[in-house]
């Protein structure tokens, strides 16, 4: 591994599922269907190209070209629309919410990740085509998550109240946000870019999925990047006879709970519901439950009886709405896709899922972890060499790092485990000696231990402690140098924004580095 790279096991940042995973642990086989790499995608490729008929490529392909008229299509993009008419076509997908002006660097990371994967996997196997696809999470309704981003170390928030789909949100009121952005981002061409990039997304388009289309286009457009909305009556009718399932047998929901059965010495992600949708029109998103024979959506009057509700899933699809457990089968029913690329919490939940695949007969994808990134300036890198610093050091927790440089540094022996073993050898003595006289004597052995042991630890502390005081100015340094990389004790790249970074060869930085198979956090030293 290049020495400005840490994997991901070692970061500390992702969870013990996600961590199995990478480490291919045999507990989880049944949850996947295989690991990413090059020789298992075109495996993939042979089972998806099995299950996905021409048809759906036909509306696919009808469904994207239509959602791109509005806006400028380059070659790259506009070739990839028209390879999905292809049967030696296949995607790679990831997907995200509509943040404002992308929220958090990992947006980009992913959009990325997806589009090398293509490359690599073109490259390997050149007759066939592998188009990019990013996802778009317009029927998602938590706006609280998406209302804001992070430009140096200020919140820019968009203040307004939603209950609906936030893709179907009116851009009225981002004019102030726009205003907050341009005092924030300063002068240049890199700004000058920034401000019309964000005015003509935001300021030019009616709804947020529209502004996120042009924003993220004008982003990856040179790279064949697809968009797609899958809040679309075309794509939703391919969905009917699923949707319909759900209502009338409710499977998800043994399904996934089987696949929670395996991980339950894990964090689960996210839980089936009986009925996982929801019912949209307009500004609504509410879930779907049913009482007895009655389908109810939740928070309204609106009501049906089984023989109303299929008949609304048949003429208007595009008012069922999967959640998080059904939203994945959708895409991969749609979608000649062969695998999705996501953060460490997507990929947990994604294992939760291949249970509901198989019940359906529907490929499971091979899920991807997508690449990190911490990014540092050539000042930032100076400061980690004048300080003795390893990456690994710094992606370590803060106290453990101020304490492993304190021992480092100091002429004392911290290590009181020779005295404690000496003490613990001492009292197995006394031990004998009681039993030998008196039993009863045992107890008050092995308390004297226990308080003779703690006082030891408890002086290594005071130690260690004086020790910081000694070394202070060397410490602060450290701790202010992991705060500018680790933000709030945090991933940088899931608090700060792009534009952050951001200059005329931003993008290349990451295209540059990033190998979407190696599973490590990679360092990208910039000026």
């Amino acid at each position: 591994m290049p020495s400005d790279c840490i994997s991901f096991q070692e970061s500390g940042y992702f969870s013990k599922l996600i961590v199995d995973y990478l480490n291919q642990e045999p507990r989880l086989k049944d949850l996947y269907t295989s690991f990413p790499s090059p020789d298992n995608y075109l495996s993939q490729l042979h089972i998806k190209q099995k299950k996905y008929s021409n048809e759906s490529r036909k509306v696919l392909f009808e469904a994207v070209k239509k959602q791109y008229e509005s806006i400028g299509v380059s070659s790259a993009t506009e070739a990839n629309i028209n390879q999905l008419l292809n049967e030696k076509t296949f995607t790679i997908t990831t997907g995200h919410q509509l943040n404002i002006f992308t929220g958090p660097l990992y947006f980009i990371y992913k959009i990325i990740s997806t589009i090398i994967t293509t490359q690599k996997l073109k490259k390997s196997y050149p007759t066939f085509n592998f188009v990019p696809v990013y996802w778009m999470a317009t029927e998602d309704h938590d706006f609280d998550e998406i209302n804001h981003f992070n430009l140096n170390d200020k919140k820019i928030k968009w203040d307004i109240t939603s209950n609906g789909p936030i893709g179907r949100l009116f851009t009225n009121g981002l004019e102030v946000v726009f205003e907050e952005f341009k005092k924030e981002i300063g002068i240049g061409n890199s700004a000058d870019y920034l401000i019309e990039l964000f005015q003509n997304a935001y300021l030019k388009h009616s709804n947020l999925a529209a502004a996120t289309r042009y924003l993220t286009n004008e982003l990856f457009k040179a790279y064949g990047l697809v968009i797609i909305d899958a809040d679309d009556k075309k794509l939703k009718k391919i969905f009917t006879p699923y949707i319909k399932d759900e209502i009338l047998n409710q499977k998800s929901f043994l399904n996934v709970n089987k696949s929670n059965s395996v991980l339950k010495d894990y964090f689960i992600q996210v839980n089936p519901r009986p009925i996982n949708l929801f019912y949209i029109e307009d500004e609504l998103r509410e879930r779907i439950v049913q009482e007895g024979d009655t389908y109810k959506v939740l928070n309204t009057t609106i009501q049906f009886n089984q023989e109303e509700i299929l008949k609304e899933i048949e003429n208007h699809p595009e008012k069922f709405s999967p959640n998080v457990i059904l939203r994945p089968l959708y895409q991969e029913i749609i979608l000649p896709n062969l695998g999705y690329i996501g953060g460490g919490g997507e990929i947990a939940y994604w294992l939760q899922l291949k249970s509901n695949f198989d019940a359906h007969n529907i490929p499971f994808p091979i899920l991807q972890l997508r690449n990190s990134a911490l990014i540092v300036s050539k000042k930032q890198v100076n400061k980690i060499k004048k300080l003795d610093l390893s990456w690994q050091e710094l992606f370590m927790n803060k106290q453990l790092l101020l304490d492993k440089k304190t021992k480092e540094l100091s002429q004392i022996n911290f290590d009181f485990s020779k005295q404690i073993s000496f003490l613990e050898e001492q009292f197995k003595s006394l031990e004998k000696i009681a039993l030998q006289t008196d039993s009863s004597f045992i107890g008050a052995v092995k308390a004297q231990e226990a308080k003779q042991i703690k006082g030891l630890k408890k002086l290594e502390k005071r130690l260690l402690k004086a020790e910081k005081r000694k070394y202070k100015d060397y410490l602060t340094r450290v701790e202010n140098i992991q705060n500018e990389l680790f933000p709030n004790g945090s991933l940088q790249e899931r608090i700060a924004n792009f534009a952050t970074f951001f200059d005329s060869d931003f993008l290349n930085h990451f295209f540059k580095e990033f190998d979407p198979f190696a599973n490590n956090f990679t360092i990208i030293k910039m000026n």
